[in-house]
């Protein structure tokens, strides 16, 4: 029978029962948890919570942060995930790393080996905490069955306070195994973190940003994922439409404003659009919200925005002046400081020109590819999945390499959290573990994973995880044989020498770059038969007429889907600015 909250303050409770109960309280739905020596008390606790608490089990510990990242971006709730010690624990850190760059509010568990034996080199015996000092909010050790109500309090809090992102837990095996009377009111101790309470744009500098705005003809709003993170998208959708100032994103931004406004400029950056490019070379003023000003937006950062005052908002102190030095910088929930700004600013007066010039350039230099093309270049087979799923509740979500540029080019998004994708970090893999806890966060809504074959392999395992655990994913996969990004590189910047980019048999002719055609002479692996091996609905098309009843049968299929796509490998993620390069050495052809 499960143990009730009731009944917990009662009796003795293990400390994997505390810890569950915690998960409980803090309002935990789903946990992505993989089993081990370490962690078996806290699985047999997970047991008996079974009708409070989804557990979900992936198929590897790393698809379970990532899932559990699915979850969290998708809801803005934290994701939780559990691994045992040792290599459990280590084949979380790219997730938790990936999670700190993309601030996601994660908080990850791990089994530890009893504490009499940390440090004796036990077996399966890591020192996660030293590992992810690094790379996460906070971390904890617990040592003291006693201090775990407090432990998990506050890494719940810092979680999902300021900056979100992720938090550490380690529990060696004998505190999950020792019973306590537990004090579910012990109170946080966080000398120092000062995240408790949002921060303010104080009155003047709202005022400032007021005039500035009054003052300037071509202002310009550069907006990112810290939009996302404060549930401002409200607020920004009124404030560009009331001030007419045109809007630009990051690619974690996409989803923060409709991308059917006639003021959206779409993405900015390496491979954003022209005309956000140009608009952010000729603006006057520029108002960053929730951004990092990293290096795939600005290139080269003396020449970017070199013409504009530039006004930095961001929940994080650190963050302002880091890169780009800001003329007024403001630290500030972005929320609150739109709020603020709606009271202060009038509505837009002598933008039309400015607006009409953006709008040009929009209509001179949309995203483009060969619509002339005999077979299915990637770009529309993205263009018509965004136009079959244009009024379903869709989540989007991509693996990291040209599919996921040209999703973040191609497909529409109007609302935010339906865009999921690694960042910062730029992860392969994560795509289908993160599309999974997507789909577990929202089970009556379309969840795609738009792929692509280098990506998907390095968690297709997680299709198990689709099939077993009734997640009807649809994995839209761009199946081109190379690593795309680099061969792109490679030909671009070193004379098309293939070093490794290849997906298929070495001898093949394609590994060298010596490929006849504009397809490899044969397919490797078959995604049909791996699809199928799983459970999954699975088809492989190549011809252009076929797309769209491939695509239609794809969304009506009853459970997860495989819909594999041949494309040619030569094709190009453009526009390009190379990196540590300015807008005006933009690549067009």
């Amino acid at each position: 029978m499960p143990i009730t909250h009731q009944a917990a303050k009662a009796q003795l409770m293990t400390g994997a029962d505390i810890l569950v109960q915690s998960l409980v309280d803090h309002g935990v739905e789903v946990l992505f948890a993989y089993p081990g020596g370490a962690s078996m008390p806290l699985h047999q606790a997970l047991t008996r919570y079974s009708d409070r608490l989804r557990t979900i089990l992936p198929r590897h510990e790393q698809g379970g942060t990532f899932a559990a990242q699915g979850y969290a971006r998708s809801t803005g709730k934290v994701g939780v995930c559990m691994a045992t010690s040792g290599p459990g624990a280590t084949n979380l850190v790219t997730g938790i790393a990936d999670a700190k760059l993309d601030s996601i509010p994660l908080v990850a568990i791990t089994g530890q080996v009893g504490t009499r034996s940390i440090g004796t080199d036990a077996f399966q015996e890591t020192p996660i905490v030293e590992v992810c000092r690094g790379i996460t909010k906070n971390h904890y050790l617990v040592t003291d069955i006693a201090e775990l109500p407090r432990i998990m309090k506050e890494a719940f809090h810092i979680a999902t306070t300021g900056r979100p992102g992720p938090v550490l837990v380690d529990m060696p095996k004998d505190i999950q195994l020792e019973k306590a009377t537990v004090n579910w009111d012990a109170p946080m101790n966080l000398p120092g973190y000062r995240d408790s309470i949002p921060p303010r744009a104080r009155p003047e500098q709202i005022k400032q940003v007021a005039a500035a705005i009054k003052l300037a003809k071509r202002p310009l709003l550069y907006c990112g994922g810290g939009v996302i993170s404060a549930n401002a998208s409200d607020e920004l959708r009124i404030f560009a439409r009331k001030t007419g100032i045109p809007v630009t994103m990051t690619m974690m931004g996409l989803g923060a404003f409709p991308s059917d406004d006639p003021l959206c400029l779409d993405m900015l950056g390496m491979h954003g659009s022209v005309y956000s490019n140009w608009a952010v070379r000729d603006c006057d003023l520029l108002l960053a919200l929730g951004v990092r000003f990293d290096d795939r937006v600005t290139g080269r950062l003396d020449a970017f925005a070199k013409h504009a005052k530039i006004i930095h908002i961001d929940i994080d102190p650190s963050e302002l002046n880091k890169n780009k030095p800001a003329h007024i910088p403001i630290v500030s929930d972005v929320k609150l400081a739109l709020q603020s700004l709606l009271q202060a600013v009038d509505p837009g007066e002598d933008l039309e020109g400015w607006v009409a010039q953006c709008q040009q350039w929009k209509k001179e230099h949309p995203f483009k590819y060969d619509e002339q093309f005999t077979g299915i270049l990637q770009q529309h087979a993205i263009t018509e999945l965004s136009r079959l799923t244009q009024d379903r509740q869709t989540v989007v979500v991509t693996g990291v390499g040209q599919h996921q540029m040209w999703t973040a080019q191609f497909f529409q998004f109007r609302h935010p959290r339906r865009w999921l994708s690694s960042s910062g970090l730029g992860t392969m893999g994560f795509g289908l573990p993160a599309a999974i806890g997507a789909q577990a966060a929202h089970p009556d809504a379309l969840v795609v994973d738009i792929d692509g074959d280098g990506s998907l392999q390095m968690n297709i395992q997680e299709l198990a995880t689709c099939y077993c655990e009734n997640l009807p994913v649809k994995v839209l996969l761009l199946n081109n044989q190379h690593l795309g990004m680099v061969v792109q590189w490679e030909d671009r910047f070193m004379a098309g020498n293939r070093a490794h980019t290849y997906l298929g048999p070495i001898h093949h002719a394609e590994a060298k770059g010596k490929g006849e055609d504009i397809y490899p002479v044969e397919r490797y692996p078959d995604f049909v038969k791996i699809a199928q091996g799983y459970g999954c609905g699975a088809a492989t098309i190549r011809e252009k007429a076929d797309l769209v009843p491939a695509l239609e049968e794809m969304l009506r299929y009853d459970g997860p889907y495989v819909l594999d796509v041949q494309t040619p490998y030569q094709e190009h993620v453009l526009p390009m600015i190379p990196a540590n390069h300015s807008v005006d050495d933009i690549i067009l052809e």
